[in-house]
């Protein structure tokens, strides 16, 4: 998400919104077979909300598995930090809604009356660890329209750009789009694909010297294979929701959440 500057952490902490803020998620069924995967998608379970656990060590060839998250846990946990203050102008991030309950981190953007009723959203990063290059895979899925809710990868030194964007719905719950940021002009490049933001998928992108993959569900469905265009510097992973009803976009006209299951890292 094109030139926001992203917040200073809060404390750590157990994190519950308001009552009625958010909706109890329920496990929707995976959205794509395993079958003919060429990158990690998970390991089916019952138990997981999102039917799949984090892929093993040993899911990426040729990469070593240096980071799982499975949000077990109902507090923040290790090296994440949530943002509050201002990501754009007409939004605004809240502590209070970024919250850990049955097995996953959610998200949720709703109107909150700490904040003169308007809506509020939340966002995370892993603060605490970044890498130069590295492959990431994430299991998520949205609630509905209105807030712009992005995965990336935003540099450690909060110098932007560049900046990584892998799933990036723009208020839609149709498909998602991914970005390059890059030079100090703020060059982009885009791919897109269309899916149900609304069922569980997993996003990964995989960010190599000499290009960035975007795969979805163990499919690749975008590559940048352009050398110059690719970061170089160290960076973490974000999860954000951003509205700017200031500006008649991305705005939402009932509450909706985010809901990330899990966090699988590899290193090459």
């Amino acid at each position: 998400m094109a030139g926001v500057a992203l917040i200073a952490a809060m404390v750590v902490g157990t994190h519950t919104g308001p009552t009625g803020a958010a909706t109890t998620p329920t496990t929707t069924p995976a959205s794509s077979s395993h079958a003919d995967a060429r990158y990690p998608i998970g390991i089916p379970s019952a138990t997981e909300p999102s039917g799949d656990a984090p892929p093993g060590a040993d899911a990426l060839p040729g990469y070593t598995q240096t980071y799982v998250e499975d949000f077990l846990g109902a507090t923040l946990p290790a090296q994440w930090d949530i943002f509050t203050g201002v990501p754009a102008p007409g939004s605004h991030f809240g502590f209070a809604h970024v919250v850990f309950r049955s097995g996953l981190m959610e998200l949720l953007t709703y109107r909150d009356p700490l904040w003169g009723d308007r809506y509020v959203t939340g966002g995370i990063c892993q603060c605490g660890a970044s890498q130069v290059y590295g492959a990431y895979f994430v299991r998520s899925r949205i609630t509905g329209p209105g807030p712009n809710e992005v995965a990336l990868l935003w540099p450690l030194t909060n110098q932007w750009p560049p900046e990584i964007d892998f799933s990036e719905t723009g208020d839609k719950v149709t498909g998602t789009t991914a970005s390059v940021h890059f030079s100090a002009k703020n060059t982009i490049v885009h791919r897109s694909v269309t899916a149900n933001m609304k069922l569980w998928h997993t996003w990964g992108v995989i960010w190599t010297p000499s290009s960035i993959t975007y795969t979805l569900d163990g499919r690749v469905w975008g590559v940048l294979a352009v050398q110059k265009d690719i970061p170089t510097v160290r960076m973490t992973l974000d999860f954000e929701q951003v509205t700017h009803c200031s500006s008649n976009r991305d705005c939402p006209t009932a509450p909706q959440n985010m809901y990330v299951d899990w966090v699988a890292e590899y290193t090459k």
